[in-house]
């Protein structure tokens, strides 16, 4: 084990079928309105955590809503869940600005994300 630590859970993604539908419901529950609000993509920033609403999500292969631990390395983390018997599904690749993101799966096969944003 190498050690590397976790920023904790700070971003969860919801496939919806209905983005608009699902984008009243998330802002009735979360008291706020999205921060991001594209056709493909809204996202909302409340009490340090990041909800996200992913249209077509299960097109992409999203079966249940995906919680992302942050990690300030990517690869080093994915290296050390996978030695320890995890299962790579998406390898990490750049959504924008610099953040990268990749999940795993459990040995029960629960997807797992993992987040890392741009080193400063």
């Amino acid at each position: 084990m190498t050690g590397s630590s976790t920023q904790g859970i700070k971003t969860v993604l919801h496939p919806v079928s209905d983005l608009a539908a699902a984008k009243e419901v998330y802002t009735a529950l979360l008291g706020a309105p999205p921060q991001a609000d594209e056709s493909y993509y809204v996202g909302f920033d409340v009490a340090g955590q990041h909800i996200g609403l992913v249209p077509g999500g299960a097109a992409q292969g999203m079966a249940a809503p995906v919680a992302y631990w942050h990690v300030p390395d990517i690869d080093a983390k994915l290296a050390e869940v996978t030695a320890a018997g995890g299962t790579l599904k998406d390898p990490a690749r750049d959504v924008g600005g610099g953040r990268l993101v990749a999940t795993f799966t459990d040995p029960d096969g629960n997807v797992l994300g993992l987040l890392q944003d741009p080193r400063a």
